[in-house]
Protein backbone atom coordinates (compact mmCIF):
# COMPACT_ATOMS: atom_id res chain seq x y z
CA UNK A 1 0.00 0.00 0.00
CA UNK A 2 1.62 3.57 -1.10
CA UNK A 3 -0.21 6.91 0.56
CA UNK A 4 -0.49 9.30 -1.47
CA UNK A 5 1.29 12.66 -0.29
CA UNK A 6 1.38 16.36 -0.54
CA UNK A 7 4.46 17.61 -2.89
CA UNK A 8 7.59 19.22 -1.09
CA UNK A 9 6.45 22.68 -2.31
CA UNK A 10 3.27 22.21 -0.93
CA UNK A 11 4.85 20.82 2.59
CA UNK A 12 7.19 23.71 2.44
CA UNK A 13 4.09 26.10 2.06
CA UNK A 14 2.09 24.38 4.62
CA UNK A 15 4.75 24.68 7.29
CA UNK A 16 5.09 28.07 6.55
CA UNK A 17 1.64 28.87 7.04
CA UNK A 18 1.21 27.68 10.19
CA UNK A 19 4.76 29.13 11.26
CA UNK A 20 2.66 32.59 10.69
CA UNK A 21 -0.47 31.72 12.25
CA UNK A 22 1.39 30.28 15.35
CA UNK A 23 3.01 33.48 15.04
CA UNK A 24 0.62 35.78 14.71
CA UNK A 25 -1.49 34.44 17.70
CA UNK A 26 1.89 34.12 19.74
CA UNK A 27 2.53 38.01 19.07
CA UNK A 28 -1.35 39.18 19.26
CA UNK A 29 -1.77 36.74 22.36
CA UNK A 30 1.24 38.46 24.42
CA UNK A 31 0.36 41.76 23.90
CA UNK A 32 -3.17 41.21 24.75
CA UNK A 33 -1.87 39.63 28.18
CA UNK A 34 0.09 42.62 28.46
CA UNK A 35 -2.93 45.07 28.63
CA UNK A 36 -4.46 42.54 31.12
CA UNK A 37 -7.09 41.09 28.49
CA UNK A 38 -7.50 37.21 27.57
CA UNK A 39 -4.80 35.70 25.76
CA UNK A 40 -7.91 33.95 23.50
CA UNK A 41 -8.47 37.20 22.43
CA UNK A 42 -5.60 37.99 20.85
CA UNK A 43 -4.83 34.76 19.69
CA UNK A 44 -7.64 35.18 17.53
CA UNK A 45 -7.22 38.59 16.20
CA UNK A 46 -3.44 37.24 15.42
CA UNK A 47 -5.96 34.83 12.90
CA UNK A 48 -7.68 37.82 11.33
CA UNK A 49 -4.71 40.16 10.99
CA UNK A 50 -3.64 36.91 8.46
CA UNK A 51 -6.87 36.78 7.04
CA UNK A 52 -9.99 38.17 5.08
CA UNK A 53 -9.80 41.31 8.09
CA UNK A 54 -6.12 41.70 7.16
CA UNK A 55 -3.73 40.41 4.90
CA UNK A 56 -6.33 39.31 2.15
CA UNK A 57 -7.77 42.95 1.75
CA UNK A 58 -3.78 44.80 1.99
CA UNK A 59 -2.40 41.58 -0.19
CA UNK A 60 -5.32 39.43 -1.70
CA UNK A 61 -2.17 37.44 -4.18
CA UNK A 62 0.19 36.77 -0.88
CA UNK A 63 -2.32 35.67 1.52
CA UNK A 64 -3.63 33.33 -1.36
CA UNK A 65 -0.03 31.67 -1.93
CA UNK A 66 0.05 31.26 1.63
CA UNK A 67 -3.16 29.43 2.59
CA UNK A 68 -4.92 28.79 -0.99
CA UNK A 69 -1.55 27.58 -2.57
CA UNK A 70 -3.13 24.07 -3.58
CA UNK A 71 -6.49 23.13 -3.54
CA UNK A 72 -5.75 20.63 -0.43
CA UNK A 73 -4.19 23.32 1.58
CA UNK A 74 -7.36 24.47 3.19
CA UNK A 75 -8.09 20.56 3.91
CA UNK A 76 -4.98 20.15 5.57
CA UNK A 77 -5.27 23.08 7.99
CA UNK A 78 -8.56 21.97 8.71
CA UNK A 79 -6.47 19.06 10.48
CA UNK A 80 -4.62 21.33 12.75
CA UNK A 81 -7.89 23.12 13.11
CA UNK A 82 -9.99 19.95 14.35
CA UNK A 83 -6.93 18.67 16.65
CA UNK A 84 -6.61 22.24 18.17
CA UNK A 85 -10.68 21.62 18.90
CA UNK A 86 -10.22 18.36 20.63
CA UNK A 87 -6.89 18.93 22.81
CA UNK A 88 -9.13 22.39 24.03
CA UNK A 89 -12.44 20.25 24.95
CA UNK A 90 -9.58 17.54 26.20
CA UNK A 91 -8.26 19.49 28.78
CA UNK A 92 -11.51 21.34 29.40
CA UNK A 93 -13.23 17.85 30.65
CA UNK A 94 -9.86 17.00 32.55
CA UNK A 95 -9.95 20.40 34.54
CA UNK A 96 -14.02 20.17 34.93
CA UNK A 97 -15.03 19.45 38.42
CA UNK A 98 -18.56 18.76 39.36
CA UNK A 99 -19.12 19.62 43.43
CA UNK A 100 -21.08 21.64 44.86
CA UNK A 101 -20.66 23.87 47.87
CA UNK A 102 -23.45 23.11 49.82
CA UNK A 103 -23.18 26.15 52.03
CA UNK A 104 -23.53 27.79 48.93
CA UNK A 105 -26.22 25.35 47.03
CA UNK A 106 -28.97 28.61 47.19
CA UNK A 107 -26.63 31.23 45.72
CA UNK A 108 -25.42 28.28 42.85
CA UNK A 109 -28.76 27.29 41.90
CA UNK A 110 -30.12 30.67 41.16
CA UNK A 111 -27.27 31.89 39.35
CA UNK A 112 -27.45 28.95 37.36
CA UNK A 113 -31.48 29.14 36.30
CA UNK A 114 -30.68 33.11 36.52
CA UNK A 115 -27.75 33.12 33.72
CA UNK A 116 -28.84 29.69 32.12
CA UNK A 117 -32.66 29.17 32.27
CA UNK A 118 -34.02 32.82 32.00
CA UNK A 119 -31.71 34.37 29.08
CA UNK A 120 -32.50 30.90 26.70
CA UNK A 121 -36.17 31.54 27.25
CA UNK A 122 -35.75 35.38 26.98
CA UNK A 123 -34.11 34.49 23.85
CA UNK A 124 -37.21 33.01 21.95
CA UNK A 125 -38.77 36.45 20.82
CA UNK A 126 -35.21 37.50 18.78
CA UNK A 127 -34.96 33.83 17.06
CA UNK A 128 -36.84 35.84 14.10
CA UNK A 129 -34.91 38.61 13.96
CA UNK A 130 -31.74 37.81 12.91
CA UNK A 131 -32.95 34.57 11.09
CA UNK A 132 -33.01 36.10 7.63
CA UNK A 133 -28.98 36.67 8.02
CA UNK A 134 -27.85 34.53 10.51
CA UNK A 135 -29.67 30.81 9.69
CA UNK A 136 -26.72 28.54 8.27
CA UNK A 137 -27.30 26.84 4.58
CA UNK A 138 -29.04 23.65 5.54
CA UNK A 139 -32.07 26.25 6.69
CA UNK A 140 -33.06 24.02 9.89
CA UNK A 141 -34.77 25.99 11.72
CA UNK A 142 -34.35 24.05 15.26
CA UNK A 143 -30.87 23.75 15.33
CA UNK A 144 -30.40 27.51 14.17
CA UNK A 145 -32.70 28.17 17.62
CA UNK A 146 -31.16 26.03 19.42
CA UNK A 147 -27.35 27.35 18.74
CA UNK A 148 -28.88 30.75 19.05
CA UNK A 149 -30.09 30.52 22.67
CA UNK A 150 -27.16 28.92 23.59
CA UNK A 151 -25.18 31.82 22.19
CA UNK A 152 -26.69 34.03 24.62
CA UNK A 153 -26.24 32.08 28.26
CA UNK A 154 -23.21 30.45 27.17
CA UNK A 155 -19.91 31.29 29.67
CA UNK A 156 -16.56 29.73 29.71
CA UNK A 157 -14.88 28.00 32.58
CA UNK A 158 -11.23 28.85 30.89
CA UNK A 159 -11.36 32.66 30.96
CA UNK A 160 -13.16 32.96 33.92
CA UNK A 161 -10.63 30.72 35.71
CA UNK A 162 -7.75 32.73 34.39
CA UNK A 163 -8.73 35.82 35.40
CA UNK A 164 -8.88 34.56 38.72
CA UNK A 165 -6.03 33.04 38.74
CA UNK A 166 -3.99 36.36 37.66
CA UNK A 167 -6.27 38.53 40.33
CA UNK A 168 -5.33 35.91 42.72
CA UNK A 169 -9.02 35.11 43.59
CA UNK A 170 -8.94 31.12 43.11
CA UNK A 171 -10.65 29.80 45.81
CA UNK A 172 -12.62 32.22 47.18
CA UNK A 173 -16.27 31.99 47.56
CA UNK A 174 -17.17 33.99 44.08
CA UNK A 175 -14.83 32.24 41.88
CA UNK A 176 -15.93 29.16 43.52
CA UNK A 177 -19.50 29.64 43.07
CA UNK A 178 -19.06 30.99 39.61
CA UNK A 179 -16.95 28.01 38.66
CA UNK A 180 -19.45 25.36 40.06
CA UNK A 181 -22.38 27.13 38.19
CA UNK A 182 -19.63 27.80 34.66
CA UNK A 183 -19.39 23.81 34.68
CA UNK A 184 -22.66 22.57 35.33
CA UNK A 185 -24.02 25.46 32.78
CA UNK A 186 -21.88 24.20 30.09
CA UNK A 187 -22.12 20.80 30.44
CA UNK A 188 -26.19 21.33 29.55
CA UNK A 189 -25.50 23.52 26.99
CA UNK A 190 -23.21 20.45 25.38
CA UNK A 191 -25.51 18.80 25.46
CA UNK A 192 -28.09 21.00 23.92
CA UNK A 193 -25.13 21.72 21.02
CA UNK A 194 -24.76 17.75 20.69
CA UNK A 195 -28.34 17.52 19.66
CA UNK A 196 -28.75 20.67 17.36
CA UNK A 197 -25.46 19.10 15.47
CA UNK A 198 -27.25 15.73 15.25
CA UNK A 199 -30.81 17.25 14.17
CA UNK A 200 -28.66 19.22 11.61
CA UNK A 201 -27.01 15.92 10.05
CA UNK A 202 -30.56 14.27 9.57
CA UNK A 203 -32.74 16.75 8.38
CA UNK A 204 -35.49 15.88 10.87
CA UNK A 205 -36.29 15.88 14.25
CA UNK A 206 -37.08 12.61 15.76
CA UNK A 207 -38.17 12.61 19.09
CA UNK A 208 -37.34 9.06 20.28
CA UNK A 209 -33.85 9.68 18.65
CA UNK A 210 -32.80 13.12 20.52
CA UNK A 211 -34.27 11.23 24.02
CA UNK A 212 -31.66 8.51 23.25
CA UNK A 213 -29.01 11.08 22.43
CA UNK A 214 -29.49 12.96 25.68
CA UNK A 215 -29.90 10.13 27.97
CA UNK A 216 -26.63 8.77 25.85
CA UNK A 217 -24.47 12.46 27.01
CA UNK A 218 -25.84 12.43 30.32
CA UNK A 219 -25.25 8.95 31.47
CA UNK A 220 -21.75 8.96 30.03
CA UNK A 221 -20.89 10.59 33.38
CA UNK A 222 -22.58 7.96 35.38
CA UNK A 223 -20.72 5.52 33.15
CA UNK A 224 -17.34 7.12 34.01
CA UNK A 225 -17.78 6.73 37.55
CA UNK A 226 -18.29 2.81 37.31
CA UNK A 227 -15.44 2.27 34.73
CA UNK A 228 -12.94 4.51 36.67
CA UNK A 229 -13.42 1.97 39.93
CA UNK A 230 -11.91 -0.88 37.54
CA UNK A 231 -9.06 0.96 35.76
CA UNK A 232 -8.19 2.64 39.29
CA UNK A 233 -6.22 -0.54 40.04
CA UNK A 234 -3.56 -1.03 37.67
CA UNK A 235 -3.04 3.32 37.00
CA UNK A 236 0.20 3.19 39.95
CA UNK A 237 1.49 0.44 36.92
CA UNK A 238 1.08 3.17 33.78
CA UNK A 239 4.22 4.40 32.91
CA UNK A 240 4.55 8.11 31.21
CA UNK A 241 4.86 6.95 27.69
CA UNK A 242 2.25 4.10 28.59
CA UNK A 243 -0.02 6.81 30.12
CA UNK A 244 -0.21 9.45 27.01
CA UNK A 245 -0.63 6.21 24.54
CA UNK A 246 -3.21 4.95 26.23
CA UNK A 247 -4.64 8.46 26.60
CA UNK A 248 -4.60 9.41 23.00
CA UNK A 249 -5.81 6.03 21.69
CA UNK A 250 -8.67 6.36 23.93
CA UNK A 251 -9.57 9.66 22.98
CA UNK A 252 -9.35 9.48 19.17
CA UNK A 253 -11.17 5.90 19.59
CA UNK A 254 -14.01 7.50 21.31
CA UNK A 255 -14.48 10.27 19.58
CA UNK A 256 -14.97 7.78 16.32
CA UNK A 257 -17.37 5.20 18.39
CA UNK A 258 -19.33 8.20 20.13
CA UNK A 259 -20.01 9.60 16.47
CA UNK A 260 -21.50 6.84 14.94
CA UNK A 261 -23.91 7.26 18.35
CA UNK A 262 -24.51 10.56 17.19
CA UNK A 263 -22.00 12.57 19.79
CA UNK A 264 -19.77 15.27 18.11
CA UNK A 265 -16.15 15.48 18.21
CA UNK A 266 -16.24 18.30 20.58
CA UNK A 267 -18.30 16.81 23.44
CA UNK A 268 -16.26 13.10 22.81
CA UNK A 269 -13.11 15.25 23.85
CA UNK A 270 -14.39 16.48 26.53
CA UNK A 271 -16.10 13.40 28.00
CA UNK A 272 -12.16 11.61 27.61
CA UNK A 273 -10.55 14.43 29.44
CA UNK A 274 -13.14 13.84 32.37
CA UNK A 275 -12.77 9.71 32.06
CA UNK A 276 -8.83 10.59 32.47
CA UNK A 277 -9.64 12.88 35.62
CA UNK A 278 -12.06 10.48 37.22
CA UNK A 279 -9.57 7.67 36.41
CA UNK A 280 -6.41 9.22 37.69
CA UNK A 281 -7.32 12.04 40.12
CA UNK A 282 -5.32 14.88 40.65
CA UNK A 283 -2.39 13.02 41.88
CA UNK A 284 1.09 14.78 41.54
CA UNK A 285 2.51 12.26 39.01
CA UNK A 286 -0.81 12.96 37.00
CA UNK A 287 -0.47 16.45 37.35
CA UNK A 288 2.88 17.03 35.91
CA UNK A 289 1.93 14.84 33.15
CA UNK A 290 -0.99 16.77 32.14
CA UNK A 291 0.66 19.90 32.82
CA UNK A 292 3.30 19.14 30.06
CA UNK A 293 0.22 18.10 27.71
CA UNK A 294 -0.88 21.53 28.03
CA UNK A 295 1.95 23.30 28.14
CA UNK A 296 2.31 21.44 24.49
CA UNK A 297 -1.39 21.90 23.00
CA UNK A 298 -1.61 25.60 24.18
CA UNK A 299 1.93 26.61 22.32
CA UNK A 300 0.75 25.20 19.55
CA UNK A 301 -2.29 23.19 18.80
CA UNK A 302 -4.74 25.81 20.27
CA UNK A 303 -2.93 28.91 19.38
CA UNK A 304 -2.99 27.41 15.92
CA UNK A 305 -6.51 26.76 16.29
CA UNK A 306 -7.91 30.18 17.54
CA UNK A 307 -5.81 31.56 14.56
CA UNK A 308 -8.04 29.76 12.27
CA UNK A 309 -11.25 30.88 13.75
CA UNK A 310 -9.60 34.50 13.39
CA UNK A 311 -8.72 33.98 9.71
CA UNK A 312 -11.96 33.22 8.58
CA UNK A 313 -13.56 36.21 10.26
CA UNK A 314 -14.77 39.08 7.89
CA UNK A 315 -15.52 42.28 9.30
CA UNK A 316 -15.45 44.07 6.25
CA UNK A 317 -18.18 41.42 3.86
CA UNK A 318 -20.89 39.41 5.53
CA UNK A 319 -20.88 41.58 8.58
CA UNK A 320 -23.37 44.08 9.62
CA UNK A 321 -22.04 46.27 12.38
CA UNK A 322 -25.62 47.02 13.54
CA UNK A 323 -27.26 43.55 13.60
CA UNK A 324 -23.70 42.57 15.95
CA UNK A 325 -24.45 45.80 18.43
CA UNK A 326 -28.05 44.63 18.39
CA UNK A 327 -27.06 40.93 19.16
CA UNK A 328 -24.65 41.66 21.52
CA UNK A 329 -26.97 43.86 23.75
CA UNK A 330 -29.33 41.58 23.69
CA UNK A 331 -27.60 38.79 24.89
CA UNK A 332 -25.47 40.25 27.43
CA UNK A 333 -28.58 41.98 28.47
CA UNK A 334 -30.06 39.06 28.94
CA UNK A 335 -27.66 36.99 30.79
CA UNK A 336 -27.27 40.29 32.93
CA UNK A 337 -30.58 40.55 33.28
CA UNK A 338 -31.75 36.58 34.33
CA UNK A 339 -28.89 36.85 36.61
CA UNK A 340 -29.27 40.11 38.49
CA UNK A 341 -32.96 39.41 38.98
CA UNK A 342 -32.70 36.09 40.54
CA UNK A 343 -30.39 36.71 42.52
CA UNK A 344 -32.28 39.78 44.65
CA UNK A 345 -33.78 36.11 46.11
CA UNK A 346 -30.46 36.02 47.99
CA UNK A 347 -30.27 38.62 49.74
CA UNK A 348 -26.49 39.74 48.12
CA UNK A 349 -25.70 43.25 48.29
CA UNK A 350 -26.28 45.03 44.77
CA UNK A 351 -22.36 45.02 44.30
CA UNK A 352 -22.50 41.23 44.26
CA UNK A 353 -24.80 41.21 42.37
CA UNK A 354 -23.47 42.96 39.81
CA UNK A 355 -20.17 41.16 40.13
CA UNK A 356 -21.86 37.91 39.16
CA UNK A 357 -24.21 39.47 36.42
CA UNK A 358 -21.55 40.61 34.78
CA UNK A 359 -18.55 37.78 34.84
CA UNK A 360 -21.08 35.02 33.53
CA UNK A 361 -21.13 36.94 30.51
CA UNK A 362 -17.91 35.95 29.94
CA UNK A 363 -17.92 33.63 26.79
CA UNK A 364 -14.67 32.93 25.83
CA UNK A 365 -13.20 29.32 24.88
CA UNK A 366 -16.99 27.88 25.16
CA UNK A 367 -18.42 30.51 23.34
CA UNK A 368 -15.45 30.10 20.32
CA UNK A 369 -16.71 26.46 20.11
CA UNK A 370 -20.26 26.61 20.03
CA UNK A 371 -19.04 29.09 16.85
CA UNK A 372 -16.57 26.90 15.45
CA UNK A 373 -18.66 23.61 15.79
CA UNK A 374 -22.52 25.58 14.39
CA UNK A 375 -20.77 26.80 11.41
CA UNK A 376 -18.61 23.26 11.03
CA UNK A 377 -22.22 21.87 10.64
CA UNK A 378 -23.61 25.04 7.93
CA UNK A 379 -25.95 25.32 11.24
CA UNK A 380 -24.97 28.94 11.19
CA UNK A 381 -24.20 31.70 8.31
CA UNK A 382 -20.39 33.30 8.17
CA UNK A 383 -22.37 36.60 9.64
CA UNK A 384 -23.61 34.98 12.75
CA UNK A 385 -20.14 32.79 12.64
CA UNK A 386 -18.69 36.37 12.92
CA UNK A 387 -21.11 37.73 15.06
CA UNK A 388 -20.36 35.11 18.08
CA UNK A 389 -17.00 35.55 18.25
CA UNK A 390 -17.09 39.11 18.54
CA UNK A 391 -19.36 38.64 21.15
CA UNK A 392 -16.89 36.16 23.20
CA UNK A 393 -13.96 38.63 22.48
CA UNK A 394 -15.65 41.74 23.73
CA UNK A 395 -17.88 40.05 26.62
CA UNK A 396 -14.37 38.38 28.30
CA UNK A 397 -12.87 41.90 28.01
CA UNK A 398 -15.57 43.74 29.82
CA UNK A 399 -15.90 40.97 32.58
CA UNK A 400 -12.26 40.53 32.94
CA UNK A 401 -11.57 44.79 32.64
CA UNK A 402 -14.54 44.95 35.44
CA UNK A 403 -13.47 42.17 38.12
CA UNK A 404 -10.01 43.80 38.45
CA UNK A 405 -11.58 47.75 38.48
CA UNK A 406 -13.86 46.54 41.17
CA UNK A 407 -11.24 44.17 42.82
CA UNK A 408 -9.24 47.77 42.80
CA UNK A 409 -11.79 49.55 44.70
CA UNK A 410 -11.98 46.76 47.62
CA UNK A 411 -9.31 44.11 47.57
CA UNK A 412 -11.62 41.77 49.47
CA UNK A 413 -14.44 41.66 48.05
CA UNK A 414 -14.72 38.40 46.35
CA UNK A 415 -13.50 36.82 49.75
CA UNK A 416 -16.82 36.26 51.21
CA UNK A 417 -20.40 36.50 49.65
CA UNK A 418 -22.29 39.52 50.95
Amino acid sequence: MRLTTLTEKEIIITLIALALLLLAAYVCGTLMEKIKGPRVVGEIIGGMILGGSGLFLLAPGLSEQLFFAYPEEGKVLNIFYQLGLIFLMFLSGYNTDIKVDKSNAKTISLVFIGATVIPMAGSIPFFGMFKEHFIGSINNDFSYCLVFAIGVAITSIPVISKIFFDMGIMNTKFSNTVLTVSTFQDLCLWVLLNVATRIAQSGEIKLAEMIVIVLVTIGIFAGIAVISRFIKQIKNAWKANTFYSLSFVLLLLTCGILYILGINIMYSAFVVGYLIKAVFGTEQTTKERMGFLEHIAFSFFIPVYFALVGIQLNVVHDFSLPRFLLFFAIAFGLEFAGTWLLLLLSGLKMRTRLNFAITMNARGGPGIVLATVAYSYNIISLEFFTVLILTTMLSSMIAGYYLRWQQRIDAKIFDELS
